[in-house]
């Protein structure tokens, strides 16, 4: 008598069946398998259209199983808009690491969200040029090394690292402004629950939704995959604290 079979754990639809190409340890692959969770309890695989951005990010067209649109440096926004605006009735996010949202892209994104663009965004916090050999990002910590600051970045001359989820907060057009992290069981249950509600607001043209995720990047931050995962908690944290720092549905609903 054949044994009955219960499957508790798949891969989304909305990701293809393919090896991934990301180093070991980096967190791209399971912010991945959160985007697309959403989308497939959504619904909203065959009316999803992905903003890939340059770094990383950029083979999204690889992995996801839906349209995709190769954006140039920082542009991701900005085509996102323009893609939402033609096809209104179709869900538009874009997938960003710091270098390209925080760095080239910083207008792009600040006019998105004061707009209040119909879009979602991923933000990938790894504090790191990723694709490109390690430089030093707008993220980059305090005493952090880097290519760009083999002594550590010093805030007298390079400044202070740049809050996202804080600063997007502040505008008016931003409906929610979220940050998490990916680096254990309990937190990845937490940053799926923020990816679907991002996801959430746009289909309920509810406005702009961003979600900050921090990541590890094993190979350019020179460590471990264990020591990589660790340091998200123990220094970035400390830095770029998790929490929800805008949601106007709350305030909408009273909830």
């Amino acid at each position: 008598m054949a044994e009955s079979v219960t499957t508790v754990f798949e891969r989304p639809r909305s990701l293809k069946p393919v090896v991934s190409h990301f180093c070991a340890g980096c967190h791209h692959g399971t912010i991945h398998r959160l985007v697309a969770d959403a989308l497939d309890q959504l619904g909203l695989q065959d009316q999803t259209i992905g903003i890939a951005s340059v770094g990383c990010s950029v083979l999204l067209y690889e992995y996801f199983d839906i349209d995709v649109v190769e954006a140039p440096h920082g542009r991701a926004p900005a085509v996102a808009t323009g893609v939402k605006r033609v096809h209104p009735h179709s869900t538009v996010f874009t997938y960003q690491g710091d270098g390209d949202l925080a760095a080239i892209g910083t207008a792009e994104i600040i006019h998105a969200a004061n707009r209040g663009e119909q879009i979602t965004v991923i933000f990938v916090n790894n504090t790191t040029y990723g694709m490109t050999g390690g430089q030093m990002a707008p993220t980059t910590l305090p005493q952090q090394v880097t290519t760009t600051t083999p002594f550590g970045r010093q805030i007298e001359t390079d400044g202070n690292p740049i809050r996202m989820a804080e600063l997007l907060a502040l505008l008016d057009g931003t409906s929610y402004s979220a940050r998490v992290s990916v680096d254990g069981p309990k937190r990845v249950a937490q940053a799926a629950r923020a990816v679907q509600k991002a996801f959430e607001i746009q289909k309920n043209r509810g406005g702009f939704a961003f979600v900050e995720v921090l990541a590890a990047c094993p190979t350019n931050w020179g460590l471990s995959v264990i020591e990589a995962n660790e340091r998200v908690s123990q220094e970035m944290m400390s830095y770029f604290p998790l929490g929800t720092y805008k949601d106007l549905t709350v305030s909408a609903t009273g909830a």
